[in-house]
Protein backbone atom coordinates (compact mmCIF):
# COMPACT_ATOMS: atom_id res chain seq x y z
CA UNK A 1 0.00 0.00 0.00
CA UNK A 2 2.64 2.30 0.81
CA UNK A 3 4.58 1.88 -2.26
CA UNK A 4 1.32 2.65 -4.03
CA UNK A 5 1.01 5.76 -2.33
CA UNK A 6 4.66 6.79 -3.06
CA UNK A 7 4.12 6.10 -6.79
CA UNK A 8 1.43 8.06 -6.88
CA UNK A 9 3.05 10.66 -5.03
CA UNK A 10 6.23 11.04 -7.49
CA UNK A 11 3.61 10.68 -10.71
CA UNK A 12 1.93 13.69 -9.49
CA UNK A 13 5.29 15.36 -8.45
CA UNK A 14 6.33 14.45 -12.14
CA UNK A 15 2.96 15.89 -13.69
CA UNK A 16 3.59 19.24 -11.48
CA UNK A 17 7.04 19.72 -13.19
CA UNK A 18 6.19 19.26 -16.27
CA UNK A 19 3.43 20.90 -16.98
CA UNK A 20 5.51 24.01 -14.89
CA UNK A 21 7.89 23.58 -17.44
CA UNK A 22 5.53 23.91 -20.11
CA UNK A 23 4.38 27.33 -18.52
CA UNK A 24 7.86 28.63 -18.63
CA UNK A 25 8.32 27.27 -22.04
CA UNK A 26 4.87 29.97 -22.78
CA UNK A 27 6.48 32.90 -20.74
CA UNK A 28 10.03 32.80 -22.80
CA UNK A 29 8.86 34.94 -25.29
CA UNK A 30 6.98 37.35 -23.00
CA UNK A 31 10.14 37.81 -21.17
CA UNK A 32 11.97 38.14 -24.48
CA UNK A 33 9.75 40.66 -25.74
CA UNK A 34 10.69 42.29 -22.59
CA UNK A 35 14.73 42.67 -23.51
CA UNK A 36 14.76 43.00 -27.18
CA UNK A 37 12.89 44.02 -30.17
CA UNK A 38 13.38 41.08 -31.96
CA UNK A 39 10.70 39.16 -30.25
CA UNK A 40 7.55 40.19 -31.27
CA UNK A 41 4.28 38.23 -30.57
CA UNK A 42 0.50 38.82 -30.25
CA UNK A 43 -1.88 37.68 -28.79
CA UNK A 44 -2.27 34.30 -31.42
CA UNK A 45 1.30 33.64 -30.94
CA UNK A 46 0.58 33.01 -27.55
CA UNK A 47 -2.42 31.18 -28.38
CA UNK A 48 -0.69 28.84 -30.87
CA UNK A 49 2.18 28.24 -28.38
CA UNK A 50 -0.06 27.42 -25.74
CA UNK A 51 -2.11 25.13 -27.84
CA UNK A 52 1.07 23.34 -29.45
CA UNK A 53 2.48 22.82 -25.61
CA UNK A 54 -0.82 21.99 -24.32
CA UNK A 55 -1.38 19.42 -26.84
CA UNK A 56 2.24 17.65 -26.89
CA UNK A 57 1.70 17.59 -23.19
CA UNK A 58 -1.94 16.07 -23.32
CA UNK A 59 -0.81 13.69 -25.93
CA UNK A 60 2.55 12.48 -23.51
CA UNK A 61 0.65 12.00 -20.60
CA UNK A 62 -2.54 10.10 -22.57
CA UNK A 63 0.45 8.04 -24.36
CA UNK A 64 2.63 6.98 -20.67
CA UNK A 65 -0.95 6.55 -18.98
CA UNK A 66 -1.20 3.58 -21.14
CA UNK A 67 2.21 1.86 -20.57
CA UNK A 68 5.09 1.30 -18.13
CA UNK A 69 7.74 0.38 -20.68
CA UNK A 70 10.69 3.03 -20.47
CA UNK A 71 11.40 2.48 -23.88
CA UNK A 72 7.84 2.77 -25.35
CA UNK A 73 7.25 6.12 -23.27
CA UNK A 74 10.74 7.62 -24.46
CA UNK A 75 9.89 6.81 -27.99
CA UNK A 76 6.72 9.13 -27.47
CA UNK A 77 8.62 11.68 -26.09
CA UNK A 78 11.33 12.29 -28.81
CA UNK A 79 8.78 11.79 -31.42
CA UNK A 80 6.55 14.70 -29.92
CA UNK A 81 9.90 16.68 -28.88
CA UNK A 82 10.36 16.43 -32.68
CA UNK A 83 6.93 17.49 -33.44
CA UNK A 84 7.26 20.27 -31.18
CA UNK A 85 10.50 21.38 -32.56
CA UNK A 86 9.59 21.39 -36.17
CA UNK A 87 6.37 22.99 -35.96
CA UNK A 88 7.53 25.51 -33.51
CA UNK A 89 10.86 26.35 -35.99
CA UNK A 90 8.96 26.05 -38.93
CA UNK A 91 6.05 28.66 -37.14
CA UNK A 92 8.62 31.12 -35.93
CA UNK A 93 11.37 31.40 -38.53
CA UNK A 94 10.83 28.89 -41.08
CA UNK A 95 12.87 26.19 -42.46
CA UNK A 96 13.15 27.26 -45.89
CA UNK A 97 13.32 30.96 -45.85
CA UNK A 98 11.10 33.00 -44.07
CA UNK A 99 7.88 32.01 -41.83
CA UNK A 100 5.97 32.73 -44.78
CA UNK A 101 7.11 30.69 -47.27
CA UNK A 102 5.05 28.43 -48.43
CA UNK A 103 6.97 25.95 -48.90
CA UNK A 104 7.49 25.55 -45.58
CA UNK A 105 4.00 23.65 -45.57
CA UNK A 106 6.35 20.50 -46.75
CA UNK A 107 7.73 19.70 -43.36
CA UNK A 108 3.97 18.94 -42.48
CA UNK A 109 4.46 16.02 -44.36
CA UNK A 110 6.68 14.74 -41.45
CA UNK A 111 4.44 14.52 -37.91
CA UNK A 112 1.31 13.83 -40.54
CA UNK A 113 3.16 10.82 -41.61
CA UNK A 114 4.64 9.69 -37.88
CA UNK A 115 0.72 10.53 -36.79
CA UNK A 116 -1.26 8.62 -39.76
CA UNK A 117 1.69 5.48 -39.43
CA UNK A 118 1.08 5.52 -35.73
CA UNK A 119 -3.32 4.86 -35.83
CA UNK A 120 -2.72 2.53 -38.29
CA UNK A 121 -0.32 0.60 -35.87
CA UNK A 122 -2.95 0.67 -33.34
CA UNK A 123 0.23 2.15 -31.49
CA UNK A 124 1.53 -1.09 -30.46
CA UNK A 125 5.61 -0.38 -30.30
CA UNK A 126 5.95 -2.67 -33.52
CA UNK A 127 4.25 -0.44 -35.54
CA UNK A 128 5.43 2.69 -34.19
CA UNK A 129 8.87 2.31 -35.19
CA UNK A 130 7.69 1.94 -38.56
CA UNK A 131 5.97 4.85 -38.43
CA UNK A 132 8.65 7.13 -37.01
CA UNK A 133 11.03 5.37 -39.53
CA UNK A 134 8.50 6.43 -42.05
CA UNK A 135 9.04 9.85 -40.66
CA UNK A 136 12.52 9.94 -40.87
CA UNK A 137 12.43 8.97 -44.26
CA UNK A 138 10.16 11.77 -45.52
CA UNK A 139 11.93 14.23 -43.30
CA UNK A 140 14.86 13.11 -45.54
CA UNK A 141 13.03 13.48 -48.90
CA UNK A 142 11.43 16.52 -48.14
CA UNK A 143 15.14 18.24 -46.95
CA UNK A 144 16.66 16.63 -49.90
CA UNK A 145 13.62 18.04 -52.45
CA UNK A 146 14.05 21.35 -50.70
CA UNK A 147 18.03 21.29 -51.18
CA UNK A 148 17.52 19.73 -54.90
CA UNK A 149 14.99 22.88 -56.13
CA UNK A 150 17.43 25.49 -54.22
CA UNK A 151 14.18 27.07 -52.43
CA UNK A 152 16.43 28.72 -49.54
CA UNK A 153 19.34 29.62 -51.93
CA UNK A 154 18.51 33.42 -50.90
CA UNK A 155 19.41 32.66 -47.34
CA UNK A 156 22.91 33.68 -46.27
CA UNK A 157 23.25 30.59 -44.23
CA UNK A 158 21.68 28.14 -46.80
CA UNK A 159 22.75 24.89 -46.85
CA UNK A 160 24.52 24.75 -44.19
CA UNK A 161 22.13 25.41 -41.29
CA UNK A 162 19.10 23.90 -43.13
CA UNK A 163 21.01 20.29 -43.67
CA UNK A 164 21.99 20.10 -40.42
CA UNK A 165 18.42 21.23 -39.40
CA UNK A 166 17.35 18.74 -41.70
CA UNK A 167 19.49 16.07 -40.46
CA UNK A 168 18.70 16.74 -36.86
CA UNK A 169 15.37 15.92 -37.23
CA UNK A 170 15.89 12.92 -39.19
CA UNK A 171 18.01 11.63 -36.51
CA UNK A 172 15.03 12.52 -34.01
CA UNK A 173 12.98 10.06 -36.18
CA UNK A 174 15.40 7.64 -36.06
CA UNK A 175 16.10 7.65 -31.97
CA UNK A 176 12.25 7.44 -31.71
CA UNK A 177 11.73 4.79 -33.93
CA UNK A 178 14.77 2.73 -32.35
CA UNK A 179 13.44 3.12 -29.07
CA UNK A 180 9.87 1.77 -30.14
CA UNK A 181 11.98 -0.96 -31.71
CA UNK A 182 13.09 -1.88 -28.53
CA UNK A 183 9.81 -1.55 -26.68
CA UNK A 184 8.51 -4.39 -29.37
CA UNK A 185 11.24 -6.43 -28.64
CA UNK A 186 10.60 -6.50 -25.13
CA UNK A 187 7.03 -6.49 -25.09
CA UNK A 188 4.86 -9.31 -24.32
CA UNK A 189 3.23 -11.62 -27.18
CA UNK A 190 -0.21 -9.93 -26.52
CA UNK A 191 1.40 -6.25 -27.59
Amino acid sequence: MTNDVNRQAARVNWRIICWGIAGLVLLLPLAAMQLTDEVRWNGADFIFAGVLIGAVGLTYELAVSRTRDRAYRAGVGVALAATFLLVWANGAVGLIGSEDNPANLLFGLVPLTALVGAMLAAFRPAGMARALLAAAIVQLLVTSTVLAIGWGARSPVWPREFVLAGGGFCGLWLASAWLFGKAARTAPAAR
